[in-house]
């Protein structure tokens, strides 16, 4: 019975995690806050690079005047709900009183917890506190080809010192996985262990993945809400979103600040309010600014006064829509991604390998003469599993079934009907050699992008982190 109410609860998109509010109710509440200050505060601020050397010299980091006070008051008359602030950005460094490493601004001549500083002035002014945090870490040789298991103990003690020591955290956003520029996979630093970590530490954190994008757009894989960034090329579907979602865009010209920076124009307030904003907002997605403070630790003048003229613009949208319900995230490693896989007459080159690439942008294909279309992954042994999710790539697939092997017969897990994009299951844990989807129905030669299947922990107690 338990396992059947674990079952019904994810499906519904209902977090299991003990004192937990409903994820769907977590996820209102964000797409809800409409706008916030993105803070890049770290040792780029003083080297003019976003990517410094990763040797960089930490005692650089001494931000004379700091004051997140001015940072929050700022925020406050741009009409900001929330602050997110970099606590580590890629080359390492971190600015709170870490015991995990001496590269951290404690161990500085400033020596002052910025992370304390940043949450304690923001929460005074009535603000919401978000966390920024990079997976990828140059300064500590995290990254690729490099990780070893320290590495990944390293960055659970690391994210366990942010949730524990500062009070309740609405959101970890988190950086450096699974993009091209930093290549470290979900399973190198183990995404699902990280998720349930936070999970267990704060139960209504969400956790913000900010590669997320290069994922279909109809469904959560690797995060609870979707991020789009805007200078990365990233873009929401405004009409066609149903999913919580951010989209960031820095007002300078890049993210951490620069000495060209208070010379500089910044962007144009009306734009942000016409262009990005309002419209974001509707689209069930908050919209965060990066504000990039200078090396005094103070927010430059022109930065401050189109921070002011946003507040008198915009008029916060008090008619949105709720949001749409959907399936829960799905955060476990995908164990069909490059294994065999088997399939009837495809179309051309469009060949069954491509359903287990690991690439949404590739397909198998069937070929028009086949009737009824089947696909399956043969794993090298039997493995459990309770998930399966099927990116329709040309949404056509009308009416299919669910078949698992186990001893030489086949077996049906299911029936359906579903018409989504993305085709998402949830069931009791079964196992099986093969697994096969039977296309009975179908408006086209159906494709199929990726045949995902996931062993997913169904309690926070079971994942052994």
């Amino acid at each position: 019975m338990k396992t059947k109410l674990i079952a019904l609860a994810a499906a519904l998109g209902i977090c299991t995690f003990a004192g937990a509010k409903d994820l769907h109710r977590l996820q209102q509440e964000f797409v809800d806050l409409q706008f916030g200050m993105f803070i890049h505060f770290n040792i780029p601020t003083f080297v003019d690079h976003d990517w410094p050397d990763p040797d960089t010299d930490a005692a650089l980091f001494n931000p004379a005047k700091l004051d997140c006070s001015q940072w929050a008051r700022a925020a406050k008359t741009a009409g900001m709900t929330y602050g997110c602030l970099t606590t580590k950005h890629h080359s390492g460094f971190c600015i709170w009183d870490t015991k995990t490493t001496d590269y951290a601004v404690t161990r500085t001549p400033f020596r002052r917890d910025v992370v304390r500083e940043y949450v304690d002035a923001f929460r005074r002014e009535g603000l919401q506190v978000m966390l920024y945090y990079s997976i990828l870490d140059t300064h500590h040789r995290l990254r690729p080809g490099y990780i070893t298991r320290a590495h990944v103990d390293m960055v659970k003690a690391q994210i366990t010192e942010l949730l524990t020591g500062y009070g309740p955290v609405a959101a970890l956003v988190i950086d450096g996985w699974d993009a091209p520029w930093s290549r470290i996979s979900y399973t190198d630093i183990p995404f699902d262990e990280i998720y349930r970590l936070v999970k267990r530490l704060q139960p209504d954190c969400l956790v913000m993945d900010l590669n997320a994008a290069k994922y279909p757009a109809e469904a959560l894989f690797y995060t609870d809400i979707k991020s789009y960034e805007q200078n990365a090329g990233q873009h929401i579907e405004r009409e066609a979103n149903r999913l919580p979602a951010l989209s960031c865009l820095p007002l300078n010209g890049s993210w951490f600040w620069k000495t060209s920076f208070p010379a500089e124009a910044v962007k144009d307030p009306a734009a942000l309010v016409r262009d990005h904003i309002v419209p974001l907002n509707r689209a069930y997605c908050n919209f965060i600014l990066n504000v990039a403070p200078n090396r005094d630790g103070l927010i430059d003048d022109n930065a401050l006064a189109a921070l002011r003229e946003t507040g008198r613009l915009r008029t916060p949208d008090a008619t949105r829509t709720p949001l749409p319900h959907g399936p829960a995230p799905l955060v476990s490693p995908n164990i069909a991604a490059r294994q065999p896989v088997n399939a009837s007459w495809s179309d051309d080159m469009m060949i069954m390998d491509f359903a287990t690439d690991d690439n949404f942008r590739t397909s198998w294909r069937s070929n028009p003469e086949v009737a009824r279309p089947w696909l399956e992954i043969d794993f090298p042994r039997a493995r459990h599993f309770n998930a399966v999710a099927i990116y329709d790539t040309r949404q056509c697939i009308r009416a299919y079934r669910l078949l698992v092997e186990r001893d030489g017969e086949w077996h049906t897990l299911l029936t359906s009907t579903d018409g989504s994009k993305v085709k998402i299951h949830r069931f009791d844990r079964t196992f099986g050699t093969r697994v096969r989807i039977v296309i009975d129905e179908a408006t086209l030669p159906p494709a199929i992008a990726e045949f995902c299947i996931y062993d997913e922990a169904t309690d926070d107690a079971e994942d052994g982190v």
